[in-house]
């Protein structure tokens, strides 16, 4: 029999009020909140809790707290991916981040999403993985969403809603984010 977790990172149906869940989710938001209340100088400290919060990559991301996730272990992260002040990333299913990726101030990654059925909507949640390339510049106050894609090079304007795949090496902004133009390497 599959345990909940094994149906949440499946993009399955699974209760979000299973312990082993509750605790992760305790754990991850305890290292949130020691990251977050640490100081400019004490990078040592937020390197180590950051290794420990991400699933890959907080070897060497760069980060502004305050910051925010769900579980943190299911995100990972390529070479130097940089967070700017007040992002969130609700990793309920696997968010994979390329290389030298920047998020600017208050971005949201979210992978959850909700049954239209309100019965089944209080017990069941379900999510899909997000994928963003390599080299991706994510402007401030962008809404990144369940499923999506974001290919390499690409750059995503302030504000935006990205509800689709957005390919690489293109400009895409607004609500829906869509493709605006190619952009040059």
């Amino acid at each position: 029999m599959r345990t909940e977790r094994q149906k949440m990172l499946a993009g399955e149906l699974y209760d979000p009020f299973d312990p082993e869940l509750v605790g992760a989710r305790e754990h991850a938001r305890s290292l949130c909140h020691a990251l977050n209340t640490t100081r400019e100088l004490e990078q040592s400290e937020r390197r180590r809790i950051l290794e420990d919060l991400f699933g890959t990559g907080g070897d060497t991301v760069r980060m502004q707290p305050p910051f925010y996730c769900d579980y943190g272990s299911n995100i990972h992260l390529g070479t130097r991916v940089y967070f700017n002040f007040n992002c969130t990333v609700l990793d309920v299913c696997e968010v994979h981040i390329g290389d030298y990726t920047l998020f600017g101030p208050g971005v949201q990654i979210l992978t959850p999403l909700h049954p239209f059925n309100a019965a089944l909507r209080r017990t069941q949640e379900y999510g899909k993985p997000i994928e963003i390339g390599a080299d991706v510049w994510v402007g401030g106050g962008a809404l990144i969403l369940a499923g999506v894609r974001i290919g390499s090079r690409t750059i995503i304007g302030a504000g935006s809603v990205v509800t689709r795949d957005i390919p690489a090496g293109v400009l895409a902004a607004g609500n829906p984010c869509r493709v605006i133009r190619e952009v040059s390497a």
